[in-house]
């Protein structure tokens, strides 16, 4: 359903909601997350605590939505460039520019992830990665399928199991944009300069 079509005071909700997960992901950001409270992400998203706590239980369920909502769009906007393309090249094209673009249009939200993943509480940990996991599976199956189509049609030669071939190209694509968040790096801004090397390599 469009956002435009809801109830005024649903709509109100959710830009509330919005509104709060920015106010954390800006303060996660500078502070880390074990140095925020959940009375200094209400005044900075200028609501009273209480109402804070209508949406969500503790600073951990909220910290879970934020990182989950993240990864929902990441998913969406590579299964999206993964339907999209006049054949399975074109629909890689799209899955290496739609990754880098969808990781550098979050990068704050990607940063606060890695960077407190490690130092996170089980609890925190408990059923998120799980399924960030389970989110990253299903693009790989996705990204597996193009590669199997493109070998059955004869656009690609079949040198590797797809599955290995796709979890290849996911894991190059990831190595250019922790080059590019650590500063080391630009990520490339043709996708053809990353499937040039992954298709092409080295040697003749």
């Amino acid at each position: 359903m469009d956002e435009l079509s809801l109830p005024r005071r649903e709509r109100e909700r959710i830009r509330q909601r919005h509104d709060m997960l920015a106010a954390a992901l800006a303060l996660f950001s500078e502070k880390g997350y074990h140095n925020v409270s959940m009375q200094e992400i209400a005044e900075k998203a200028e609501f009273a605590v209480g109402t804070l706590y209508k949406f969500f239980r503790n600073k951990e369920d909220l910290y879970k939505a934020l990182i989950s909502e993240q990864a929902d769009r990441f998913h969406e906007a590579l299964m999206n460039a993964l339907s999209t393309g006049e054949d399975e090249l074109a629909q890689l094209r799209n899955y290496v520019q739609a990754k880098g673009q969808v990781f550098m249009d979050n990068a704050a939200c990607v940063r606060l992830y890695f960077a407190e993943n490690r130092g996170a509480s089980f609890n925190i940990k408990a059923g998120l990665d799980s399924e960030i996991r389970e989110r990253c599976e299903l693009v790989l199956r996705r990204l597996e399928a193009v590669f199997i189509h493109g070998m059955n049609s004869g656009l690609f030669r079949r040198t590797a199991e797809p599955y290995h071939v796709a979890l290849a190209l996911d894991s190059l694509c990831n190595a250019f944009l922790f080059h590019w968040l650590e500063g080391r790096h630009p990520y490339p801004e043709s996708p053809d300069i990353i499937l040039n090397v992954f298709f092409h390599g080295l040697m003749d």
